[in-house]
């Protein structure tokens, strides 16, 4: 109401220093990404899947070799668009189809370094009207895991002081004296936003670099984090989620052909057991989910990924009727 009142009164504005769009960074941002697209196509395929043994529940899946930050930055096309994206995703902010995205984070709860800081300067580009600004959500984290840390660690000590604990305890209680601020691999945490693009929630995944190994398996704390993500999307109405294919934001030298493709089935695979198991969690609705690749991945890659996809997942396949004269 305030700002309705202002926007009425321009000149007795109260809040007009307090409304911050940065033209500048927004204007270089898109340029450098239109820039980026003239040189590298964008690549994007869809399926529909049905999962379910009886009961079966439609899915739809897309393919995208895109930035994961896309999801969040306003893209300026034309004179209103960054108020059309922001007007669309506050309607939609109180809806039952929310949309979420996984980033790839250390074990620090920060915003200093990597994604951390390009997500946190495109969550600053715009004024975020209703939920804290991100570094005040980030230090409620802290203070959170300090509090389970500082639990378990007295948990700890209880157990080791009665005597069920062997001498191998002590490693663990001072790891845990000495990294009490930080999370484990597996383990994330949510950041909630109303002035992003096409994002309503940030799960912040915790990785290590074994995710870069070629051996990780199911059981993998990077994958088992997938699950408890998924699970949050079902009790917590997020339709829509995107997740990094690869478990990676960017490639590098190690990752072959034949490690993508080894990573990709393993990523669909346990994806697609998560999905199945959703329709116990939720009862059957139908999701959107968004499998990224990085942006230098290769055409041919991409495609080989494509293919892949069909294979693992039941494809809805077209039916065509025609009439006997």
């Amino acid at each position: 109401m305030k700002l309705h009142q202002d926007l009425k009164n321009p000149k007795n504005s109260s809040l007009s220093e307090e409304i911050k769009v940065q033209p500048s960074q927004l204007r270089e941002s898109a340029e450098a990404n239109g820039r980026m697209y003239e040189e590298q196509r964008k690549l994007e395929e869809s399926f529909t899947i049905h999962l379910g043994a009886q009961l079966k529940t439609m899915h739809n899946l897309r393919l995208l070799r895109a930035d994961m930050l896309d999801f969040c930055k306003h893209k300026r096309s034309q004179r209103s668009g960054v108020k059309l994206h922001r007007l669309q995703t506050a309607l939609s902010l109180y809806s039952t189809s929310l949309c979420g995205l996984v980033l790839l984070v250390d074990n620090r709860i920060n915003s200093y370094s990597g994604i951390k800081r390009d997500f946190a300067t495109v969550c600053q580009e715009c004024t975020d009207f209703h939920f804290p600004r991100i570094e005040e959500q980030l230090e409620v984290v802290q203070q959170v895991v300090l509090y389970a840390r500082t639990q378990r660690r007295s948990k700890l000590k209880e157990s080791h002081d009665s005597g069920n604990r062997n001498g191998g305890s002590d490693d663990k209680t001072k790891n845990a004296d000495r990294n009490y601020l930080n999370i484990l691999p597996g383990e994330f945490y949510i950041t909630r936003h109303s002035n992003l693009s096409e994002i309503h929630v940030a799960f912040h995944l915790c990785v290590d670099d074994n995710v870069k190994s070629g051996n990780i398996t199911a059981r993998d704390p990077a994958i088992m984090g997938l699950r408890n993500i998924l699970k949050v999307c079902c009790t917590h109405d997020i339709t829509t989620i995107s997740i990094p294919l690869l478990l990676v934001h960017d490639m590098s030298e190690e990752m072959t052909i034949p490690w993508c493709l080894r990573r990709a089935e393993l990523v669909f695979k346990c994806v697609k057991g998560f999905m199945m198991e959703m329709a116990s969690w939720d009862g059957g609705i139908s999701r959107t989910v968004q499998f990224l690749v990085p942006q230098s991945i290769s055409e041919e890659m991409f495609y080989q990924l494509s293919n892949m996809l069909p294979q693992i997942f039941r494809v809805s396949s077209t039916l065509t009727l025609t009439s006997k004269h």
